[in-house]
């Protein structure tokens, strides 16, 4: 039996069919429709209507806003809103508003629509704002020489004319709402229709104005409504862009989204709702379509071909998506036909997405030139309207793509494999002429069907697998096996399909120069990616104003001491710790660094002198990636091989080598943003001093090279840190705070005070601190002495030094104790009587700070130099990952043994249940560590032996160095050593690796026996 073509069942209409439907006659314009210049189609009613599908949204539309303007009685909302998507009728069902306010002369049949007895029989004021031809910075030109800048401007002339606007014409020039009374004003006890179109591009071009736009048009629709509804013969209609989750999802989703926040506001404070509807519901589109496109469908023909479709549907269902194998995609094209269900799936969720395609109106511009070439060339396999028909061969419709949607990046991509031009071929079209002459062009098909599945806003949306490639091609003439054959072909010779692994078919603006350089990238070793990250990581954050101390295993590898003065910097290692979304508490490592300095385990004194960077955990895949690009990029410049491709690929390679330099400083300034400062406000969960602050991805991509800048500004944002450029602390507060309260301390001793104290701003250098003493000095808070010397309030500059020879009095302290104020030139002592001394003022001056000795761990073994042999060093999560992937870029296939080394016994004891539980191994654990105990004696433990053994020895041990006063660990390991090797090719490792760092993530030392390939 044969199926029935498109010529057989339907009748296209005239204008369609004869390609007479210019852009001006599918371009819906409100505001042109009011002022009686729109195309015919549009202005004159009886056309209008002709065109239109009565959908149910719209027939309750025009009853409920004709029964308000009537005043026909029953209920009638004052206001609505339609919510749709963009281009999914709003502005269509606004002119409909328009004729039906005006009567529906010469419609042939209103009561599709309305009851004829709704319809106004006198004259309706009508004043419509359009935010599509809005002109907000410039004004737009009403008559009678009125520009206005503003939606309240332009309904004010609309409803009552040059008077109407003088009204608000401040409002409008101050671009400020006006007030419900004076709009109501404006209504003259007349029926009125007012209409917004489009707001959300209004609010769109005025971003940036100095005015509040975005607030005012808010304030200006909760007058609007006001007035409105107090009003029994006025309705108000408005647009919004969403959709039935309550969410925009197209180019002006941010405006649509403010919009529907602030209605739910304005709704929820005046008690007033705005009645909802949609003009077009999803399943009404097709109907829309075919009323425009088709003069007349034969239902009979019609069946016989959704028939044929659903057979073949169900014989395919195995390589055909879900949706296929149930009834609803049936049913779908029952009422669509002849239009495919994949063709409006992808125009609808995927093309209407594009800022420049209006659902409806902008299917309809690609449909009536498809229609019209398919009726010009009648191919003989269109038993139904594909999305292979929309060809871009056709000029009308590569325009379309190219100009209309705004996709010139894809025109490499259509000239080079899908539609050639100027006779030449283009990829599709060759191999069609090699594999399938005198069959159906099933690559051209395939390259179109992936074509109109790229057209969409957002990447993830873009592109199409082969189920869904198969189900938007196959027909009862085009059989699936070749559309499988054509795919393939095409993919693997395509020049600009993305051919990632796993990617979908799409269209890529560029050729496949990025394939290239992602094969390079898969040559790059990760010991030569980890270390020239690290690297980086460390020019960016290096520099002279804060001391740099990059990837500290432990406290031991930050030092305590004052050393230059500056504050420390500490950079933790993304391998060894990161932060999550909503972490609370600190990482391990930064609060055992925080509060210990050395190995001995002591406290650290200078803890204000020390900041922390951590890295986002989310984050660090693209640090890394970067990284990997970054030198691939510099290996392919390089290479002699980048002067076998084109000219314009090699400046695009220089390009990106240059360009991926900015990119790895972003990725690794936006990585690593989580700044932990001390600070008495404690980040959530924290037991010691340190806050927590995320530096601005803004800010941190403003100067991506520059780390310690935006440390340091973000440092300053947070009131935490001062330079001399910056204004001191407050004198008093600094008093209050520290030792000086009890009336004096040396300058030395209190500039050490802000170095420890985490009330305490972080000072940079001593002069910011100098500049403190001095304002005290001013500010009649402090006495400055050294020696002879008294400086106070009022006395010209004095030099101040930071010594312990010199002193800070408080000014209740020094006239206590008579240095202030000074007596009088030529004034003696009394007989007997000598000058106070101040307390302290011994030449020791301060407390003298303990010395610091930073050494290398004794348990640390030395380098083994067996050939075999590999090792790693560092927070075990991190050396472990740093051995194996040295295990693998060795040549390595499997470890034979894997030894653990740690630092401190407590990280050893929580390692040993994590490591009883590897299975597949031996394990062996030595334990070797002297203890002197409170009084001097001397407890040497020397345990070599099985796991099981060594939990006695761990019980016995643990309340041991509790209750010890120093404590030298000698050698503190657990081996495994596996029974059949540990398998490096897979994920063996990684696993092993989290779950030995499951409760413990402590610095150590790790070695394994390896076995070359």
């Amino acid at each position: 039996m044969t199926v029935p073509t498109i010529f057989d069942a339907c009748q296209p209409r005239d204008d369609v069919r004869e390609g007479r439907v210019s852009d001006a006659d599918l371009a819906a314009d409100l505001a042109a429709v009011i002022r009686g210049k729109a195309v015919p189609d549009y202005s004159d009613p009886a056309r209008f209507f002709a065109n239109t599908y009565p959908t149910r949204g719209l027939k309750n539309l025009l009853e409920a806003v004709c029964r308000r303007l009537s005043g026909a009685g029953g209920e009638a909302a004052a206001v609505l809103r339609l919510d749709t998507s963009f281009g999914g009728g709003k502005t269509h069902g606004l002119i409909a508003l328009v004729h039906a306010a005006g009567g529906m002369k010469g419609v042939a049949r209103p009561e599709e629509f309305i009851d004829p007895a709704l319809l106004p029989a006198g004259p309706v004021r009508i004043a419509a704002f359009d935010g599509e031809n809005a002109d907000p910075a410039n004004g737009r030109s009403m008559g009678d020489g009125v520009r206005a800048h503003t939606p309240w401007g332009e309904i004010a002339y609309a409803l009552a004319g040059k008077d109407g606007f003088e009204r608000v014409r401040a409002s409008d020039e101050q671009a400020v709402a006006p007030g419900a009374d004076t709009l109501k004003e404006l209504f003259g006890n007349q029926p009125t229709l007012i209409l917004l179109d489009e707001p959300a591009i209004y609010l769109r071009k005025v971003r940036g104005l100095p005015h509040g736009g975005r607030d005012q048009l808010a304030a200006f629709l909760t007058s609007l409504i006001k007035a409105v509804e107090s009003s029994p013969n006025v309705s108000l209609v408005f647009s919004l862009a969403v959709g039935k989750d309550g969410r925009a999802s197209d180019a002006y989703a941010e405006e649509n989204d403010f919009l529907a926040s602030r209605m739910a506001e304005i709704e929820s404070v005046a008690a007033r709702k705005a009645t909802l509807l949609n003009p077009t519901e999803d399943d009404e589109t097709a109907l829309v379509l075919r009323r425009r496109l088709f003069a007349q469908v034969d239902p009979h023909k019609a069946a016989e071909v959704v028939a044929a479709y659903r057979a073949l549907w169900r014989q395919h269902a195995s390589a055909l998506p879900p949706t296929a194998a149930d009834g609803d995609i049936a049913e779908q094209f029952e009422r669509s036909y002849p239009l495919h269900p994949a063709l409006l799936d992808t125009l609808t969720h995927k093309t209407a997405t594009l800022g420049t395609f209006h659902r409806v109106r902008g299917m309809l511009r690609l449909l009536v030139r498809t229609v019209a070439q398919l009726w010009q060339d009648r191919p003989a396999d269109a038993t139904a309207i594909h999305l292979h028909h929309i060809d871009p061969a056709n000029p009308a419709i590569y325009q379309e793509i190219v100009t209309r949607l705004q996709q010139p990046e894809l025109v490499p991509a259509i000239r080079s494999d899908v539609a050639g031009e100027k006779g030449q071929f283009a990829l599709a079209q060759q191999i069609d002429k090699a594999q399938y002459a005198g069959l159906p062009p099933y690559t051209a098909y395939a390259a179109r069907t992936v074509l109109v599945h790229t057209l969409a806003f957002n990447s993830d949306l873009r592109g199409v697998n082969a189920d869904e490639l198969r189900l938007a091609m196959l027909g009862p003439t085009l059989d699936g096996a070749f559309i499988d054959d054509a795919r393939t072909r095409f993919r693997d010779q395509s020049a600009y399909l993305d051919d990632r692994p796993n990617a979908p078919l799409r269209f890529l603006y560029e050729p496949n120069l990025t394939q290239l350089v992602r094969r390079e990238e898969r040559n790059v070793d990760r010991e030569e990616i980890r270390a020239a990250l690290q690297d980086e990581i460390r020019r960016i954050f290096g520099g002279t104003t804060l001391d740099l101390v990059p990837f500290p295993a432990g406290p031991w590898d930050v030092p305590d001491e004052v050393g230059g003065g500056a504050p420390r910097l500490a950079l933790i290692n993304h391998e060894a710790d990161t932060v999550v979304p909503g972490q609370e508490g600190l990482p391990d490592r930064v609060q055992e660094i925080f509060e210990r300095k050395g190995n001995s385990g002591s406290l650290r004194m200078q803890r204000n002198n020390l900041v922390f960077l951590v890295a986002d955990e989310g984050r660090v895949p693209l640090m890394v990636e970067r990284m990997m690009r970054r030198l691939a990029l510099q290996q392919m410049t390089r290479n002699e091989r980048i002067r076998e491709l084109p000219e314009h690929h090699q400046a695009k390679l220089r390009e990106w080598q240059e360009r991926s330099r900015h990119e790895l400083a972003v990725a690794v300034a936006q990585c690593y943003r989580n700044l932990y400062y001390p600070a008495r406000n404690r980040a959530a969960g924290a037991n010691v001093d340190l806050a927590h602050s995320v530096i601005d991805l803004g800010t941190a991509s403003d100067r991506p090279g520059a780390g310690q800048q935006q440390v340091l500004t973000a440092l300053r944002d947070l009131n935490k840190l001062r330079g001399v450029e910056d204004a001191p602390e407050s004198p008093a507060y600094v008093r209050d705070r520290t030792p000086l309260k009890r009336g004096q301390i040396s300058t030395v001793d209190l500039r050490n005070e802000f170095r420890k104290d985490p009330a305490l701003s972080i000072l940079l250098g001593d002069d910011a601190f100098i500049k403190l003493v001095r304002t005290g000095v001013e500010r009649g808070d402090y006495i400055y002495r050294r020696g002879d010397l008294v400086y106070g309030q009022g006395d010209p500059a004095a030099q101040i030094m930071i010594d312990e020879q010199s002193f800070v009095l408080t000014r209740a302290f020094a006239e206590q104790n008579g240095l202030w104020p000074r007596k009088p030139v030529g004034s003696e002592l009394s007989p007997g009587q000598t000058a106070p001394t101040p307390a302290g003022a011994s030449p020791s001056g301060g407390s003298a700070q303990q010395p610091y000795s930073s050494h290398t761990p004794t348990s640390q073994p030395p380098a083994v130099a067996e050939p075999r042999r590999l090792q790693a060093e560092g927070p075990l999560k991190e050396a472990l990952g740093i051995l194996f992937d040295r295990a693998r870029g060795s040549g390595c296939k499997q470890l034979a043994a894997l030894t653990v080394q740690c630092f401190d016994a407590g990280d050893l004891f929580r390692l040993l249940p994590a490591a009883n539980g590897v299975s597949g191994a031996s394990k062996q654990v030595t334990v070797k560590v002297d203890l002197e105990m409170a009084e001097g004696g001397l407890l040497t433990i020397d345990f070599t032996g099985p796991l099981t053994e060594a939990q006695l020895v761990r019980e016995f041990l643990q309340p041991q160095l509790t209750a010890a006063k120093d404590k030298n660990p000698r050698m503190l390991g657990v081996e495994l050593r596996f029974n059949d090797g540990l398998d490096l090719s897979g994920d063996a490792p990684e696993r092993l690796r989290d779950q030995l760092t499951r409760v413990g993530n402590g610095a150590a030392f790790v070695s394994a026996e390896a076995e070359r390939a």
